[in-house]
């Protein structure tokens, strides 16, 4: 049986269980629905190249979710306590395992993910108020290398006022949360329904309809996947097996990171009512009500438009293409209240369950002090400031965007155009995160055999087989990402390294777990 820490032993005096299973669920789905199921589908698209192989990667992402999701709902229920998969690693391997997860989430896993959505909130608004714009500058853009510069434009304004007005509400406490999150989670998931409804039974085209299941399976349009490293070749979809194992490989980054935050209820465990059932079963639920969800929507997509069209989406945006195709110009309007409702719930679950973690880190001596400590309303308030100030520093580096010869890429005026760093540093941890979740189901397995040793039930066949073949399926990506696309996957690897001094630091400074696992 896992040891009691300082984070254990003060949640019990601190935090409110205030939290039941639909409220769990709701968080669950919540931080999972945000922008990416309006947008990634265009990318998967140009990779597999066919209806039925874009179908294909929305099943195997769920199912790996909703597996993963089952792993950590039995981890959930041995460890009931707020930091979720920071504990978990913490007590299958070392505080140092634990640490580097939780220094990664904070550096730019939740941050980083809290900035995009909210970048995303600020870009659809700009739709219905196009004063918010991305170079309706603030601040112009300080160039401070060839590579990178500062801004303030509308679009960023916007975007930090979200995270700070969420941070705000955060700070009121457990209850105002949950209100918050069940109202936009409930409200995002009727958009999708109605999403799918007009899909396929209002907007229905038979001619899309036939381009898109005649030759289900054949990649058609597809783009190469171009290796990174000289001695590999270059492969795509059409091109035999191995190009398509390969594409559908990297194409599951898309679907894998739209899909991603299930886990963030693992962090609240110190909230929910009846922790040991409520924590796991919420984690199913809530994927197995998205995976569903995710995949009619796409469903939903493919009786609009030709594959071709989904592919050559502007600006990837294939909801609010499909919402024109029904329903004419009026359709991006409502596709953009659609997004702007979906990020700010998908936001408000983010910040609410990121704070949670570093709370357990102080609480262990391996963060700053003041984060482990609740306000009056039982909230983690400094953790939630903390978190709310790096999230909008990272809103404000811009990347200068060049063509592939190394020249700026100018736009109609003239002008250099910019991208989000944030958008960078999330490429680089895709490939860390699905690292970590692989550790922690197989970390898992040592924790039941610990408890077997110690006279628990042994863990079911049935669901080591489920873990292993999550381990198996995920190691098989991260082994092509990392021949394919090694630019964004080694600066993931670096950005976890860099917490090991500083882990060492704090390890120091600070008090270790009693009774943890070392």
């Amino acid at each position: 049986m896992t040891g009691t820490t300082h984070a254990e032993r003060g949640e019990t005096r601190g935090f409110l269980r205030e939290l039941g299973l639909l409220d769990a669920t709701m968080i669950v789905a919540g931080s999972m629905i945000g922008s990416g199921i309006f947008i990634v589908p265009a990318d998967i698209a140009r990779h597999v190249g066919s209806a039925g192989w874009l179908l294909a990667a929305w099943v195997v992402t769920g199912l790996l979710t909703v597996i993963a999701a089952r792993a950590y709902g039995e981890l959930a229920a041995m460890m009931p306590h707020a930091g979720g998969q920071y504990l978990y690693l913490r007590e299958a391997y070392s505080p140092l395992w634990g640490f580097l997860y939780g220094w990664t989430l904070f550096l730019v896993i939740q941050t980083g993910t809290i900035a995009a959505v909210a970048v995303a909130f600020a870009r659809f608004l700009g739709v219905l108020v196009p004063a918010i714009s991305p170079i309706g500058w603030v601040v112009p853009p300080i160039d401070i290398s060839r590579g990178y510069a500062v801004s303030v434009s509308t679009q960023q304004l916007v975007a930090m006022a979200l995270v700070v007005g969420l941070t705000v509400l955060s700070t009121r406490g457990i209850r105002l949360g949950k209100l918050i999150q069940n109202s936009f989670t409930s409200v995002k998931t009727l958009s999708l329904l109605a999403l799918i409804v007009l899909g396929v039974f209002v907007g229905r085209d038979p001619a899309a309809v036939a381009a898109n299941f005649t030759q289900t399976w054949s990649p058609r349009g597809a783009l190469p996947v171009t290796p990174e490293l000289g001695f590999l070749p270059q492969v795509v979809a059409s091109a035999g097996f191995f190009g398509l194992f390969v594409a559908f490989c990297v194409a599951q980054v898309g679907s894998l990171f739209s899909s991603d935050a299930w886990n963030n209820v693992g962090f609240t465990a110190a909230e929910v009512k009846n922790p040991r059932r409520n924590v796991a079963l919420g984690m199913v639920l809530g994927t197995l009500l998205v995976t569903v969800l995710y995949l009619l929507v796409n469903v939903s997509y493919l009786c609009v438009l030709p594959l071709s069209a989904i592919q050559q989406a502007p600006d990837d945006r294939v909801a609010t293409a499909v919402l024109q195709a029904i329903l004419g110009p009026a359709g991006a309007t409502i596709m953009a209240i659609a997004i702007i409702i979906s990020t700010f719930g998908c936001n408000n679950g983010l910040i609410l369950a990121g704070a949670r973690v570093y709370y357990a880190m102080a609480r262990d001596g391996l963060f700053f002090r003041a984060t482990g400590r609740l306000n009056a309303r039982h909230a983690p308030a400094v953790g939630l400031w903390l978190q709310c100030l790096w999230t909008c520093l990272l809103i404000l580096p811009r990347t200068r965007l060049r063509d592939s010869g190394g020249a700026p890429l100018l736009d109609r005026s003239g002008a250099p155009t910019y991208g989000n760093l944030y958008s960078n540093l999330l490429d680089y941890v895709v490939f860390s995160v699905l690292i970590f979740y692989v550790l922690t189901i197989l970390g898992g397995f040592r924790l039941r055999r610990r408890r077997a040793e110690s006279g628990a039930q042994r863990r079911g066949f049935s669901r080591v087989v489920l873990a292993a073949t999550y381990v198996l399926a995920a190691g098989a990506i991260l082994v092509v990402l990392l021949l394919y696309k090694t630019s964004t996957t080694w600066p993931g690897l670096l950005l976890v390294v860099t917490g090991i001094p500083v882990y060492f630091l704090w390890h120091r400074r600070g008090a270790t777990p009693e009774g943890g696992a070392y």
